[in-house]
């Protein structure tokens, strides 16, 4: 729609399009339509760094780690924020509905967290293997023990 609108206000002089400068309200359309549009990459930017924080730090052992993952997932799973960059307000703008988005999140966290402990047994078990006690050989030394002779 803003492209015919431009095309109406516009005049072309040698192949280039001219607008008249004159015309205020095409100058504002296209200045809003560039600052929407930054704001939107913005706002997906933000979406994006929250996932991969959610990501890379489901994990995490080291307090800083698991503060960040913590931080993400909160952002998430919040509703009714009133914040610019609340999850809802961003999924609002970008045309995306949450539910499913925070779904697909958990259910990733909770695979994760199964893989972790299946290779956590497995490890937990191959330790326990390479630790245990080989059968008793006999020792090279004899060692005789006094005799009770009561």
């Amino acid at each position: 729609m803003l492209k015919k609108a431009i095309h109406a206000k516009a005049f072309a002089t040698d192949g280039w399009l001219s607008f008249d400068p004159v015309d205020a309200g095409l100058i504002e359309a296209v200045y809003k339509k560039t600052i929407r549009e930054g704001e939107e990459r913005l706002m997906f930017a933000v979406l994006e760094n929250a996932v991969e924080y959610f990501q890379k730090y489901v994990l995490a052992r080291n307090p800083g780690g698991k503060q960040r993952f913590q931080e993400a997932e909160e952002w998430f799973l919040e509703k009714d924020g009133e914040a610019l960059y609340s999850f809802e307000n961003i999924c609002e703008t970008l045309g995306l509905h949450p539910d499913p988005i925070r779904k697909g999140l958990l259910v990733w966290k909770e695979a994760k967290l199964k893989t972790l402990s299946v290779e956590g047994h497995r490890q937990d078990r191959t330790k326990l293997h390479s630790t245990r006690v080989g059968p008793l050989r006999a020792s090279a030394t004899t060692v005789q023990l006094p005799r009770n002779e009561s």
